[in-house]
């Protein structure tokens, strides 16, 4: 790779001393690059050093106010604390996560839309390595990662990151900025002064994902991939639920930067988004000469790369030069993605497995001659739903080719044979009910209509034991199963009464009277519950363990209001929506499920939390909060207060809503004008805490 300092001197043939001159001119300008490249090297260091400190800081936060112990003195915490700030004044830049700074949370009651400066188009593909050399025509161009997240473009005025917004249609994107204030490594304040644009990566690891799917008891509940989970956190209406999921930010492209000069050089672009605190994405220079050998530095890499990445990019390391190629009406010519070109296999398809989930979803599977891709030996492949199999027009012994997308999930390519002579099963593989194909949103899947299909049972069941719901340890999926088979299990409230069938559980296999009795044990704990694990056991579509807690506390705990509630009281909940709500009204006036709960409940001590006597002042009161406000740091901490007082705190105006809490009393947004029609009282914040007798320090 080039060096920066490598510059090819062409010299000036007129005047008697130009060559002298030119040389000095070099020399001179040599001297100013080593000088700034030595201020960019000590500023990096010192960027480096603030990352170890803000991780270090808020680990010990963490531990103090969180766990309850200590992993510094407090004279070592406020020695490091005073060093960050320092480094913070030395070099104008503050991190995302700083303790010397807080975000806030804020929810919002959407995202609003932004129409970009300029179109941001999709990059021309290749997967020929050759191609993307000769692409270069023998200029110099930076190769980087093409990550595979959320497009996010940056703006900064003054050293503060004044907005962000996604990609969107390329054309329009979502403002998220309060979002990306809460990115784990994007500096809030840098010290460049001027107006900065800039693009970039929202992502989020492998290593996260895996962690934050871990904590999902329910399989079928867990996110697919890494760039959905992004994806979602990244458009949160809460960003506290962002700050939650670790994301972080890689810049690939400076858009401009007011009155900066970077000697028509990308390269020279990224040390200055670098010195500025960002992370950029890992990027080399490149030529004709060494292009090949650098894309297989990467392609050792992506094995065990960390960051989601589906490709490369290449662009020309002369911005003006790219520049002046101008673009296509899809395509900027200044740049070309590289995608890897998949290893591939041919084998042949044995069987197609049928794997049914508990909410009657069928899934085909496909079961292949085992081939080795990507150093691993797989055998089997996702197929998707049954349009994806239709259009594979798939056959038993035929030839197909596997491959695994982005080097990972293997897929079927291509049925080179076509036979489409696979009959999709009418009856379910696990209970032999009958089978129907539903279509949503133009994709067909296949489903299950028998309400008793074990394979539901068997999934419900392991929902019904994790750890967010009844917490009943010793059931594995593969131990119910045999309960189900063996006439132990029907519905939930058997598992308390499994005592009947002791003899035949101490003979089976794995079993014997220590685990036995450990089970009991553990379902006699189980019997002492909260209503929001029993509402998320339950296995109601769409209500996870976080939802169940808002409408629980939503109702006071009270489970006969829940059930009475409609489609519309739910619907207002803030954070429920219509979808929601509409499943769990179904599920609360189906009988065979009131008269199953009914039962479960004679096994069960709910607990409910203890409230103090004359606290609940705003018992019986529903309130809508939208603006900003003055006494609060965020709305979400006036709707504590307000729950702590026993009211409720809904996203949207109703005819029950007491009144709207709103500092801007006069605009004419959609709630005030929702207000007005229904003849609910509109508060200032001021108004509001003396009608109803509330301080901000919660008493």
């Amino acid at each position: 790779m080039q060096n920066k300092g490598d510059i090819e001197i062409i010299g000036n043939e007129e005047g008697g001393n130009s060559e002298g001159f030119a040389e000095d001119r070099e020399a001179g300008r040599r001297n100013e690059i080593g000088s700034n490249q030595k201020n960019v090297k000590q500023k990096n260091i010192e960027l480096e050093r603030m990352k170890q400190l803000v991780e270090l800081l808020n680990e010990a936060s963490k531990a103090y106010y969180a766990q309850d112990r200590e992993i510094m003195s407090n004279q070592e915490y406020d020695s490091l604390y005073d060093e960050l700030s320092a480094l913070e004044n030395k070099t104008g830049v503050i991190l995302a996560g700083s303790p010397t700074v807080n975000v806030g949370y804020e929810a919002v009651d959407e995202l609003p839309k932004e129409r970009h400066e300029s179109p941001m188009l999709s990059l021309d593909k290749t997967k020929s390595r050759e191609d993307l050399r000769d692409w270069l025509q023998g200029n110099p161009a930076v190769l980087s990662w093409k990550l595979d997240g959320l497009t996010i473009v940056l703006t900064y005025r003054d050293g503060r990151l004044e907005k962000a917004v996604t990609r969107g249609n390329g054309e329009i994107g979502e403002v998220i900025t309060n979002n990306a204030r809460t990115f784990v490594n994007l500096p809030l304040n840098i010290s460049f002064q001027g107006e900065l644009v800039l693009r970039g990566e929202a992502v989020i690891s492998y290593s996260d994902f895996e962690k934050i799917n871990r904590e999902i008891e329910d399989v079928e509940a867990r996110y697919k991939n890494p760039r959905n989970l992004c994806s979602g956190s990244v458009r949160q209406l809460n960003n506290e639920i962002t700050a939650k999921r670790n994301v972080r930010f890689y810049a690939f492209s400076l858009v401009s930067a007011e009155g900066a000069d970077f000697h028509n050089s990308r390269e020279e672009q990224f040390a200055f988004l670098e010195e500025q605190g960002f992370e950029a994405v890992e990027h080399y220079a490149v030529t004709e000469d060494n292009i090949l050998d650098v894309i297989g530095l990467f392609e050792k890499k992506i094995e065990g790369y960390d960051i989601p990445s589906d490709g490369l990019v290449l662009t020309y390391e002369n911005i003006a030069y790219g520049q002046s190629l101008g673009r296509t009406a899809k395509f900027p010519r200044h740049s070309i993605a590289f995608k890897w070109a998949d290893e591939m296999r041919e084998t042949t398809l044995k069987e197609i497995e049928w794997s049914a989930s508990r909410t009657g979803l069928i899934n085909p599977v496909a079961i292949f001659e085992p081939v080795e891709l990507e150093g691993t030996t797989v055998s089997r492949a996702s197929v998707h739903n049954i349009s994806i199999l239709k259009g594979l027009k798939l056959g038993l012994g035929d030839r197909i080719t596997v491959y695994k997308a982005n080097m990972i999930i293997p897929q079927i390519a291509e049925n080179l044979t076509r036979s489409d002579s696979l009959e999709i099963p009418e009856s379910c593989p696990v209970c032999g009910g009958r089978t129907e194909i539903r279509q949503v949103n133009e994709v067909q899947s296949l489903y299950c209509t028998n309400e008793e299909c074990p394979a539901k049972r068997i999934k419900a069941f392991t929902l019904f034991v994790s750890r967010d719901a009844m917490n009943i340890d010793g059931l594995s999926e593969a131990t119910l199963e045999k309960f189900i088979d063996r006439g132990f299990l029907h519905e939930y409230a058997d598992l308390f009464h499994l005592d009947k069938y002791k003899e035949q559980i101490v003979e089976m296999e794995g079993f014997g009277e220590k685990s036995y009795r450990n089970l009991t044990d553990s379902i006699d704990r189980a019997r002492n519950t909260t209503l929001p694990r029993l509402i998320y056991s339950l296995g109601i579509a769409n209500i996870g363990a976080a939802n169940a807690k808002m409408l629980c506390k939503y109702f006071d705990y009270d489970l006969k209001q829940m059930q009475d509630a409609d489609v519309e009281t739910l619907s207002a909940i803030d954070g429920v929506g219509e979808v929601i709500a509409s499943a769990f009204v179904e599920y609360m006036r189906d009988g065979d499920n009131l008269r199953r709960l009914e039962t479960l409940l004679g096994e069960l001590q709910i607990e409910v939390p203890v409230v103090t006597e004359g606290s609940q002042t705003l018992s019986g009161l529903s309130f809508c909060i939208t603006g900003s406000l003055n006494h609060f740091a965020s709305r979400n901490d006036l709707k504590e207060l307000i729950e702590q007082k026993g009211g409720k705190v809904t996203g949207s105006v109703t005819g029950k809503t007491t009144c709207l809490v709103n500092n801007d009393v006069t605009s004419s947004s959609s709630k005030n004008k929702k207000a007005k029609e229904l003849g609910v009282a509109i508060l200032s914040e001021e108004d509001f805490m003396k009608q109803y007798g509330l301080q901000a320090d919660g008493s």
